[in-house]
């Protein structure tokens, strides 16, 4: 079976690529084998080394209070960002300079700062606030700087989502009689959604990792900063490391097979037949259009 952009492999590539896969699990069980070898003559296999994380006080103590930290960030982070990113990419296509200027601004200007900078310009900044506590201002900070920085990035992601569109979407809203407002949340953004979803995706897992930052450089309890002190406290840093690692896997594995059933949900949604509206909910729609005929105006016909 062929394609305008694969063409199907035939026997003489199949036993390439069959030659390639063998060559390659090979290499990786060698690269595994390597690496468990080290580690066992460095001692890293000790069970006294695994076995904290056996035990209910290393989670309940140190990584679940972490982990928390870490999903308190992210959650306030995404909430905030991902409306706030939608209003600056929409603005950044206005027709008014007005809105689209000043917007572009401040999208490449968040966008080409780097996330730590952010956080450590907003703890400063929150420093001066005397109802912010100590213990809070880290979580601030590291929730500001997020925000800021992912919410450009996401106006991007927005903006490009988009224009990704036919052009003919738009003109055949403008066609009916559609404000541009309505084109944009009826027509636009809806289709708009799957074709951004991958990438948003991407972002709300950096976003789950960047939080790592604010405890490296602020001392925000979170996930990794949590680590250290159970590693500092049981002398057993590579295992710590491992364990954390393998938690940040699942957890960004998890949001995005949640978000991968959510794109599929919404390509099968708009596979399926449209809904007739009736007379009423039509002229909702488009005041013009009244007795299936189009007017120049509200009630006109042609």
């Amino acid at each position: 079976m062929t394609s305008v952009l694969y063409d199907a492999p035939g026997p003489r590539a199949k036993r390439r690529n069959v030659v390639f896969s063998v060559v390659f699990l090979g290499l990786l069980a060698l690269l595994l084998g390597w690496v468990w070898q080290t580690m066992d003559d460095k001692g890293q296999l000790q069970w006294a080394l695994w076995q904290p994380f056996t035990t209910s006080e290393a989670w309940t103590t140190y990584l679940l209070p972490g982990l928390g930290n870490t999903l308190k960030a992210a959650a306030l982070a995404m909430i905030i960002a991902l409306p706030l990113g939608a209003v600056f990419g929409i603005a950044r296509l206005s027709d008014h300079r007005w809105v689209r200027v000043p917007a572009g601004v401040v999208v490449e200007f968040f966008r080409a700062i780097p996330v730590l900078l952010l956080m450590l310009f907003a703890n400063q900044f929150y420093v001066s606030f005397e109802g912010i506590s100590s213990d809070d201002r880290p979580l601030y900070a590291v929730v500001t700087g997020l925000v800021l920085y992912n919410a450009s990035v996401l106006a991007e992601v927005v903006r490009a989502g988009i224009l990704a569109l036919p052009r003919g979407q738009t003109e055949a809203a403008y066609a009916i009689g559609l404000r541009k407002g309505q084109t944009m949340t009826g027509i636009l953004l809806p289709q708009a959604v799957t074709v951004m979803l991958p990438a948003i995706v991407s972002q709300l897992v950096v976003i789950v990792k960047d939080t790592a930052l604010g405890g490296v450089i602020i001392g925000f309890p979170e996930l990794l900063n949590s680590r250290s002190t159970l590693a500092a406290n049981y002398a057993d840093v590579i295992a710590s490391f491992i364990v954390v690692a393998i938690v940040y896997i699942v957890l960004n594995f998890v949001l995005t097979s949640f978000a991968s059933w959510l794109e599929g949900r919404l390509r099968r949604s708009k596979r399926s037949t449209g809904v007739v509206l009736a007379a009423e909910e039509l002229e909702e729609v488009n005041p013009a259009q009244v007795g299936g005929t189009f007017g120049t105006g509200a009630g006109g016909t042609i």
